[in-house]
């Protein structure tokens, strides 16, 4: 029922990104993202022999909502971005991009650092001092999670955005357009 329920979940998700960004390549790129959080999540579990309980669960889906949060903020800069460009644009499509993701970066880094730190607490408290394993096995999760979400929505995410969308005749024109060699800025004629 669980798997089910994320299966929906997930498709619904995609559903709402791609109507609300107006492409389903932003789905397809925050899916990746969605996926590379929740398999470095489990894989560290793995390593470090937890048993997944509900608990674990519970923070693995609430891990989807926290990256795909930072995922869309990401991705709304980069539509406000490409949608002020043109053919006749002075920058590539990924020098767009490019340009979101550095007007994202300082915000999504202060969002991570602000929600792991007292994830951290409850963690280092929860297992180490009281010993409570719901604790330890929800704030693992939730704190192995939001650092991969905020990697992710950087450097998976936009990239693979990038690469799905570079192919386009409209972005190839664009490229080629931006990078014709401009006069020099300060030059004096």
């Amino acid at each position: 029922q669980a798997l089910i329920g994320l299966l929906v979940f997930l498709v619904l998700v995609s559903f709402v990104m791609a109507l609300y960004f107006r492409t389903w390549k932003m789905s397809i790129a925050a899916l990746t993202a969605l996926a590379h959080d929740l398999l470095i999540t489990a894989g560290v579990y793995g390593v470090l022999g937890y048993e997944i309980t509900p608990a674990a669960v519970i923070g693995f889906l609430t891990i989807l909502g926290y990256s795909l949060y930072d995922t869309v903020v990401v991705f709304d800069k980069v539509r406000e971005n490409t949608s002020q460009d043109g053919e006749e644009s002075s920058r590539t499509f990924a020098e767009s991009v490019n340009l979101a993701v550095n007007q994202t970066l300082v915000r999504s880094i202060n969002t991570s650092v602000v929600a792991v730190l007292p994830v951290g607490s409850i963690l280092f408290i929860g297992s180490l001092l009281l010993g409570a394993g719901t604790l330890r096995d929800i704030a693992l999760a939730l704190f192995i999670g939001m650092i991969a979400g905020t990697y992710s929505s950087i450097f998976i995410a936009a990239p693979l955005y990038v690469h799905l969308r570079e192919s386009e005749p409209e972005f190839k024109k664009q490229g080629r357009k931006a990078r014709e060699p401009r006069p020099a800025s300060g030059a004096v004629r």
